[in-house]
C-alpha cells in the first residue's frame, strides 16, 4: 500500500507477526507491535513492546515516552508479545472475576455489596502495589500476611485445594495459545 511508505505504524492485534503484517498491507513502512491493556483507560496500563521494531531511535522513544505516561513500559522480542497478550492484554478480566468473587464472599458474609467490591477492588490494587514499588516477590509478601495458625493461611490453603494457582498458569497459557492461533487464522 504505497499510502503507507515511510510511514510509522503501531499495530495491537493479537496474534499478527510483523512478517504477516507486512505481507498483508505490501508497504514499506517502519512498525512497532505492542500489547495495551484496558487499564491504560486510567493512566495504569500494561505495555508489551517488540524490541525489534524498525523503528527510528527517535520514534521509539516517542512511543516508550507516550505509552509510559499511560502505564509501565516494557520492551521484548516479538515472539513474547503473545504471552504478554495472554497475561497483561487478557488479565484485567481475570483480575475483575477475581473482584467479583472476593466480593461474592463478602456479601455471602454479611457485607453490602458496595462496601464488600470497594474493599476487594482496593485490596488488589493495593497488594499490586506493594509488589511493584517494594520489589519483592509475590510469594514473600504472601508469607508477612499469613501468621500461623492464622486466618489468611487458612484462605490460602483452601485456594491451593481448589488449584487458583494452576488454573491461572493455564488461563495464561491457553491465551497465549488463542493469541497465536488468531496470527494465524
Amino acid at each position: 500500500n504505497d499510502s503507507l511508505d515511510g510511514k510509522a505504524l503501531i499495530s495491537i492485534m493479537a496474534g499478527l507477526t510483523t512478517e504477516t503484517i507486512r505481507k498483508w498491507t505490501k508497504g514499506n513502512f517502519r512498525l512497532l507491535r505492542l500489547m495495551p491493556n484496558t487499564p491504560a483507560l486510567v493512566g495504569a496500563g500494561a505495555f508489551a513492546l517488540d524490541s525489534g521494531t524498525d523503528l527510528t531511535g527517535d520514534e521509539k522513544a516517542f512511543a516508550e515516552k507516550l505509552f509510559s505516561s499511560i502505564g509501565i513500559v516494557e520492551w521484548m522480542p516479538e515472539h513474547l508479545i503473545d504471552t504478554a497478550c495472554g497475561l497483561s492484554g487478557a488479565g484485567p478480566a481475570y483480575i475483575y472475576l477475581v473482584i467479583e468473587a472476593l466480593a461474592d464472599g463478602g456479601v455471602m458474609k454479611g457485607l453490602p455489596r458496595a462496601t464488600a467490591q470497594k474493599l476487594a477492588a482496593q485490596t488488589v490494587f493495593g497488594a499490586a502495589k506493594m509488589v511493584l514499588e517494594t520489589g519483592k516477590h509475590p510469594g514473600e509478601l504472601k508469607d508477612m500476611v499469613c501468621s500461623p495458625g492464622g486466618n489468611t493461611i487458612v484462605g490460602i490453603n483452601t485456594l491451593e485445594q481448589h488449584g487458583v494457582r494452576g488454573a491461572f498458569i493455564d488461563t495464561v497459557a491457553k491465551a497465549t495459545e488463542r493469541a497465536q492461533e488468531l496470527g494465524k487464522s
